[in-house]
């Protein structure tokens, strides 16, 4: 059965499980009594009002300068910090990492797949992250949400997808469950055709060796010049953008020169390779949460088996150096995780620790919130319409209880949750 037919057979089941939104965007809403947080560094608005009309700001400013419609629902947000949605450019749905957690999923179904999904983005937004890229699921169940969601089925993050990876023979990834790999241009082109024709808005390969896949170096070029530079131009052909999954320098610099558009962890990135990518505009979702030490019990939790714990640390340091270059560097950075947005991480969320792990690396709290918000936006080339709080834009609204431009750590407690206008989470 393919998963368009499991997924239409059990529609009223997401919807069924779906949690009903704290409100809706019946009318306008007006959120007032915040602090808007301003990401351009300039003075936050203090007494601030929003008007939501549908899914998107009307008028946004200081009480006072901002007509209130008299049928406005009032959200009274005094004493918090408003944000734009958070967004995490690394995600997996239907993640499965070996050892306790792939034999738990061993034999999953296609609607056993697409409900976990389901679960994981509903989860996601309740952590206020309202925008997510996912950069590998299997068989087009992510591309399926994500219409669901779009026509108001199931309530999860805005998605933007790469629907399956394009692996290679040998190379990481390639020995899933189900999985194809592709050999040589040829093929690789016709893979990715079908990833679009299927509806990708981006290309995922993976060029060198990766922390889940028990065998091939994470620091070596797995994937050939011929056949990174096919599905770069095969995607560029049809305006998809392409990141490709590498820790290697060598395939990266390879990639970066064909145009490549993303790099994923960047595990062993050396300083002239970051310095390519920032000549070229090459952006970076660094993952740091995969390595870093506090992600230990994560492991532990799930049941890592010791090859994948031994290629996991032997990344840790070199990992944490690449990312405090591209930081030196002036890299493009946008926040991903490589865990699910709302997995639970060092006391808070995978998200929330990621950002956290950029400030102790070097960024300053406004870099580091920018690359979980207007950044992103600019990466996915959707800056018009999500990453900042300004009229005309979607109604993606988090607050927080402090000035996260001055503590990153205010990520930490998200109070309230509205996408599009409604609001999925209200802890005021």
């Amino acid at each position: 059965m393919s998963i368009n037919r499991t997924l239409s057979s059990i529609a009223v089941l997401i919807l069924l499980t779906a949690f009903i939104p704290v409100a809706n965007a019946a009318g306008a809403t007006a959120i007032v009594g915040g602090t808007i947080v301003d990401l351009a560094d300039k003075a936050p608005i203090e007494n601030a009002v929003i008007v939501v009309e549908d899914e998107r700001i009307a008028a946004i400013g200081a009480a006072g300068k901002v007509n209130i419609p008299e049928d406005a629902e009032q959200i009274d947000v005094k004493g918090t910090w408003l944000i734009p949605g958070l967004m995490n450019m690394h995600v997996h749905l239907g993640l499965v990492l070996p050892g306790k957690m792939k034999a738990e999923l061993q034999g999953e179904s296609e609607a056993a797949l697409a409900l976990r999904m389901a679960k994981n983005a509903r989860d996601s937004l309740q952590a206020g992250v309202t925008t997510i890229r996912l950069t590998g699921d299997r068989g087009h169940a992510d591309l399926d949400l994500m219409r669901a969601i779009n026509k108001g089925q199931a309530d999860g993050p805005r998605i933007f997808s790469a629907g399956e990876e394009l692996t290679i023979t040998a190379g990481h990834g390639s020995k899933l469950p189900g999985k194809t790999n592709y050999d040589g241009p040829d093929e690789l082109v016709k893979a990715a055709r079908t990833q679009i024709s299927a509806g990708a808005k981006w290309l995922k390969i993976l060029i060198s060796g990766g922390i889940a896949t028990d065998g091939g170096g994470l620091a070596e070029a797995l994937m050939t010049p011929e056949e990174i530079r096919a599905v770069i131009d095969a995607g560029h052909r049809f305006g998809v953008k392409v990141t490709a999954h590498s820790g290697s320098p060598a395939a990266t610099s390879v990639a970066v020169d064909a145009g490549l558009d993303c790099v994923e962890h960047g595990y062993f990135l050396d300083r002239p390779t970051l310095k390519k990518m920032k000549e070229h505009g090459t952006w970076l979702v660094p993952t740091i949460v995969v390595t870093a030490p506090a992600t230990q019990p994560f492991f532990e939790r799930i049941g890592s088996p010791p090859w994948y714990l031994e290629r996991r640390n032997s990344a840790g340091k070199a990992h944490w150096r690449a990312l405090e270059m591209a930081i030196e560097e002036g890299v493009n950075i946008a926040l991903g995780t490589d865990q699910m947005p709302a997995e639970p991480n060092d006391g808070t969320t995978a998200t929330a620790r990621e950002a956290q792990y950029y400030v102790e690396a070097g960024m300053t709290p406004l870099q580091a919130l920018r690359s979980a918000t207007i950044e992103t936006a600019r990466l996915l080339e959707a800056e018009d319409e999500i990453g900042t709080l300004e009229a005309g834009k979607y109604a993606d609204i988090v607050a927080v209880d402090r000035d996260p431009t001055q503590d990153i750590k205010a990520l930490r407690n998200i109070l309230l949750v509205m996408k599009g206008g409604k609001v999925y989470r209200n802890k005021l």
